[in-house]
């Protein structure tokens, strides 16, 4: 099995490789077009700024090949978010992957913190990626903005009010939290998605 992790300007990349590691794998971080497109499984993972990272890819026509990709994807944290259509960070275009947009957290109370930081539930799990699981399960996430319910939504949580923790469409998964820093739970989505049919 082939991992490609997508390399670009956004940080968290080196602790999604060991994550791979751990699962007896020896992922490899390039932003070479080929290599990508040949892997078994490419991932596309960050954490970082919208407006910032889509240019880029766009500089390193990296955005047409993760577009072009036909084996599965994951993509994780900012990498779901610049799946989707438009985001409300600095107003940017993404990739349009996924019909959604992403939009910032409004507190409704004086407790409700962002970025949201910390361990959360999951919960409606649909995919084949969350295969095994009960109702629910938590896992670790820090974000500031987020993408709401939709027809692309397969896991939700509630921080303020409910949203989209996870999408997929077609050979694109995504999930908003991070499974490399999410103990056992996060290992076996990887596993999972490791295990995906390819489409």
């Amino acid at each position: 099995m082939n991992v490609a992790i997508v390399k670009y300007n956004a940080g968290n990349i080196y602790s999604v490789a060991n994550a791979f590691r751990r699962l007896g794998l020896d992922p490899l971080i390039t932003s070479d077009a080929e290599e990508l497109m040949k892997a078994d499984r490419v991932v596309f993972p960050g954490q970082g700024e919208a407006r910032s990272t889509m240019a880029y890819l766009r500089e390193h026509k990296l955005d047409e090949v993760i577009k072009s990709l036909k084996q599965p994807v994951l993509g994780i944290c900012i990498g779901m978010q610049l799946l989707c259509r438009h985001s409300e960070e600095y107003d940017t275009d993404c990739l349009g992957v996924f019909d959604a947009n992403v939009v910032r957290f409004q507190p409704k109370q004086h407790e409700d913190k962002v970025p949201q930081m910390g361990w959360n539930e999951i919960y409606d799990t649909q995919s084949p990626l969350f295969k095994g699981f009960d109702k629910s399960e938590f896992v670790y996430f820090i974000h500031s903005f987020y993408v709401p319910l939709c027809q692309e939504t397969i896991a939700t949580t509630n921080y303020i009010q409910p949203y989209s923790s996870a999408l997929h469409k077609d050979n694109f998964y995504a999930t908003q939290f991070h499974p490399e820093k999410s103990g056992k739970v996060g290992e076996r989505i990887l596993r999972n998605f490791l295990e995906l049919i390819n489409i």
